[in-house]
């Protein structure tokens, strides 16, 4: 693994937990709030980590780990029924 593989599950742990006791408390600019500090990690994640490796099984865990970061991004909101300049007609 990459080290930047590393820094992205780490994010993404810490982000799931503290995503978790905002939402708790229906804090839910707080949790908006903890995802933007995934930015870094993810942008570092596909600037250097070649997520279609070659390697199977690295593959399939890169894959997993972007399922995840879906998941805890998913926790929040729907970010798919967010318009943005595409969805504006």
């Amino acid at each position: 693994m990459e080290p930047q593989e590393h820094k992205l599950a780490a994010a993404i742990a810490r982000v799931r937990e503290e995503t978790a006791e905002h939402l708790a408390k229906e804090d839910f600019v707080g949790a908006m709030h903890v995802l933007s500090n995934l930015r870094e990690p993810v942008d570092a994640f596909f600037d250097d980590v070649t997520v279609n490796a070659e390697n199977a099984d690295l593959r399939l865990n890169r894959l997993r780990l972007l399922a995840e970061l879906r998941r805890v991004m998913m926790g929040v909101a729907d970010f798919g029924k967010i318009a943005g300049e595409a969805g504006a007609a």
